[in-house]
């Protein structure tokens, strides 16, 4: 899970299906620490909307805003609900949108924010910090939820074959002592997986990844952004979309393929476009688009990544 920071995953192939032009506006969904931003901005005299849940990102982002001032505004919000903060920069419709929905560098080498188990930090894994009230950390939640609760998220989030042992370690656990820190949720997964074996994936990957899905709501905000991209994109504009994980891109590909017609029934995890309305996407290219293996010789972190575009058509979106 090791991350290089501002080294944006597969660049030149988010740049290619982009295919941004001089006076375009794009919409960065998820700056993290602005690598595709800049990437944009530096390919062609357009303007770029960058939006960040997190609002560390946001403060990190200032020097950047100013050096491209003023083709580059910084938006606080959660990418799912995109619509809202470019409304209120008066942007009603853009040419491409582009979502990094891996974790960024910045989130992932902060042990405070206890995103990662590789360093010891508090349980929490929320992408706005403590900054949102009422908003659970995954402390409240293996500490709060019932067992068959902890299994589901365990089992949905993470497809964990295992979630019902680990469930079962982590209501025991708890019955000893709060579990507030990373590291000892993951000795309790350990417990149940095992040791770390070389060359193999840590065995609290999947654990963590679950739980850190579920308190972000992470599923949801992507089914949101697509259903918002197909609003504001004009006739011709991109949306692209690089995805670490088969949930998420399994809903990336089921939208795309639905809304271009290439699916002749709805998905069960998205709206049903209406019957017999025109496709509202057209595909860049039917399957997804893979990193090569020089960049994964260079940043290990893009070799679970999978990138996929459609062209919005001009067909009207109709409501289902």
């Amino acid at each position: 899970m090791a991350d290089v920071p501002h080294k944006p995953v597969m660049a030149g192939e988010v740049l290619q299906a982009l295919e941004v032009q001089d006076g375009n506006v794009i919409v960065d969904g998820t700056f993290g620490a602005g690598g595709y931003t800049r990437a944009i901005l530096n390919a062609a005299d357009c303007r770029v909307f960058a939006i960040d849940r997190d609002p560390t990102a946001i403060v990190a982002g200032r020097s950047l805003e100013q050096s491209f001032a003023p083709r580059l505004q910084l938006l606080s919000g959660c990418f799912g609900d995109m619509e809202r903060p470019l409304a209120e920069a008066e942007m009603q419709a853009v040419d491409g949108i582009v979502l990094d929905l891996g974790v960024s560098s910045m989130q992932l080498d902060q042990p405070e924010r206890g995103f990662s188990f590789q360093a010891d930090g508090p349980l929490d894994m929320r992408m706005q910090g403590d900054s949102e009230a009422g908003a659970q950390s995954v402390a409240d939640v293996v500490n709060s939820f019932v067992e068959e609760d902890i299994a589901d998220i365990l089992w949905r989030y993470g497809e964990e074959r295992r979630s019902r042992h680990i469930a079962r370690a982590i209501v025991v656990a708890r019955g000893e002592a709060p579990i507030l820190r990373t590291g000892d949720l993951a000795k309790i997964v350990m417990s149940v997986l095992g040791q770390p074996r070389h060359g193999k994936a840590h065995p609290a990957t999947r654990t963590f990844q679950a739980l850190r899905i579920y308190v972000n709501d992470e599923l949801g905000e992507l089914e949101r952004a697509m259903e918002a991209a197909e609003k504001l994109l004009r006739p011709g504009g991109r949306l692209v979309i690089v995805s670490f994980h088969s949930l998420e891109d399994r809903l990336v590909k089921n939208f795309m393929r639905e809304r271009s017609g290439a699916m002749p029934s709805g998905s069960r995890h998205l709206p049903e476009a209406p019957a017999g309305s025109a496709p509202t996407f057209s595909l860049v290219k039917r399957g997804a688009v893979k990193p090569t293996a020089e960049e994964i010789a260079e940043n290990p972190r893009a070799r679970s990544a999978r990138l996929r575009a459609a062209i919005r058509t001009d067909a009207d979106r109709v409501a289902a």
